[in-house]
């Protein structure tokens, strides 16, 4: 089960990402951002397309995550105002995890904490919300 962080704000000009191939949903920019404000502290992959948004793979604290996000933006919104975001983080767990539940996702998550205190210190995130 993954976690998810609502929030809104106008860092990203989402009408310059390159285009999801497979939908036409934005988000890149959060994880190009989060992969430079972060290079040297974590390795994160580079950003791929999925139906619902964006994503990227972590190591964090031994365990193996995928991050993911998307913004809520149609075409004639005006990019520069505050957007919509949904950042999610997801635990890759074993099979032998899942079959005797070990190794869960939770809301106090070292990874999810992570991000979402990295969200909150930033004063460019507003609304930060755990949803």
């Amino acid at each position: 089960m993954n976690q998810t962080i609502h929030f809104k704000t106008s860092m990203f000009d989402v009408s310059k990402e390159r285009e999801n191939p497979i939908n036409p949903i934005y988000g890149l920019s959060l994880l190009e951002w989060l992969r430079n404000e972060l290079k040297g502290n974590l390795e994160i992959t580079e950003p791929d397309a999925e139906d619902w948004g964006w994503y990227c793979e972590l190591s964090y604290e031994g365990n193996n995550y995928l991050i993911g996000s998307c913004a809520y933006f149609e075409e004639g919104d005006d990019p520069n105002h505050e957007l919509e975001w949904v950042f999610q983080v997801d635990k890759q767990r074993s099979f032998k995890e899942k079959l005797f539940g070990k190794n869960k996702m939770s809301a106090s998550d070292g990874c999810f904490l992570f991000f979402k205190e990295l969200f909150e210190e930033n004063p460019n995130f507003k609304e930060v919300q755990v949803a």
